[in-house]
């Protein structure tokens, strides 16, 4: 199988690579390293069947020609983070949207297979948890910013939808849910790799908002083995199927947690949103997945828990800590 892979010097990307290569898989990435980094891939620039394009999604002419010549399109670039969201509305709207757009435009020339990675933030401020795939989506108001992401990704899944119904582009759609692992970085507001930092460096480790807000975390490599077995079963063609783990921890037991693996002194701080942030932010005050649908149809599990995949992010921040002095 030959993979094209956009947003392929991300972190999900990079992990994602990786592991089409170590199945005997031809890839090929794409990124224009706004959020990407070329370090993430520097590692499999010597491998015979990896290749890249520094470029954007929005290069028609690039993407035409490497959905010419894949079988699978891996759509993973993306405006991502609650920083970055906040900060740059306008980025990631047109981003998200349009790079989208210019990607199933190329696949329905070639009827080739597009798998779009999507986002748990679809399901907005919905109340029904866990969630299933088809939950209401639930959004705060246009005026606050915070949202623009998650509109962003659910119009980019009724498109590939659309493409799908009108068209017979054989898309599927998959929602991460919180994704953790090596590589990630929290230069836009990712708040494992950012508790980890401040532990290890004495803090303070800083929780946005009262801590009872929770999460499921799943880890990177896991996720990137569901991505390429949906994408070698038919049957997932044209459904939406939500991937991460289902172990539940609340932020304010996941810094005290973080503390208390890597064995830190480091105070724990409570800052409000709107100094996280910007004033009236609003965050989803649960975030769980339903994974029956995804259960059901691979022979798949997450494989790590959270103090596992914990236990990899601090050991993955050491490394990198040593490797400067």
């Amino acid at each position: 199988m030959r993979a094209f892979i956009t947003g392929g010097a991300g972190f999900v990307g990079s992990h994602l690579a990786e592991a089409l290569l170590d199945a005997g898989d031809d890839v090929l990435v794409l990124d224009d390293l706004s959020t990407g980094s070329i370090e993430n891939i520097d590692h499999l620039k010597s491998h015979p069947r990896f290749g890249y394009h520094i470029d954007t999604v929005s290069n028609e002419a690039v993407v035409a020609e490497e959905i010419d010549r894949c079988d699978v399109v891996f759509h993973l670039a993306a405006a991502v983070g609650v920083k970055l969201i906040i900060e740059a509305p306008v980025r990631t709207i047109e981003t998200n949207v349009h790079g989208t757009e210019v990607v199933l435009k190329h696949a329905a020339k070639k009827h080739r297979l597009v798998v779009i990675a999507s986002t748990s933030e679809v399901y907005g401020k919905g109340t029904d948890i866990p969630f299933s795939e088809d939950s209401d989506l639930v959004m705060g108001a246009t005026s606050h910013h915070r949202w623009a992401y998650a509109c962003s990704k659910a119009i980019d899944e009724f498109l590939a939808l659309a493409y799908w119904k009108e068209k017979q582009v054989p898309v599927i759609i998959a929602r991460l849910f919180n994704t953790v692992g090596p590589r990630q970085t929290g230069r836009y507001g990712m708040v494992i790799p950012n508790f980890v930092r401040q532990a290890l460096s004495g803090g303070p480790i800083t929780v946005f908002g009262d801590g009872c807000q929770s999460r499921c975390f799943g880890y990177v490599g896991d996720v990137v083995q569901a991505l390429v077995g949906l994408a070698k079963e038919p049957k997932a063609v044209g459904e939406v199927f939500n991937i991460g783990n289902d172990e539940e921890i609340s932020i304010g037991k996941l810094a005290q947690r973080i503390k208390t693996l890597t064995n830190s002194r480091a105070d724990i701080v409570k800052i409000p949103y709107g100094d996280a942030y910007e004033a009236g932010f609003e965050d989803m005050f649960r975030r769980v997945p339903d994974l029956r649908k995804i259960k059901s149809l691979l022979d798949w599990r997450p494989r790590l828990d959270t103090d596992e995949l914990l236990g990899r992010v601090i050991e993955y921040a050491r490394e990198r800590s040593n490797s400067y002095r």
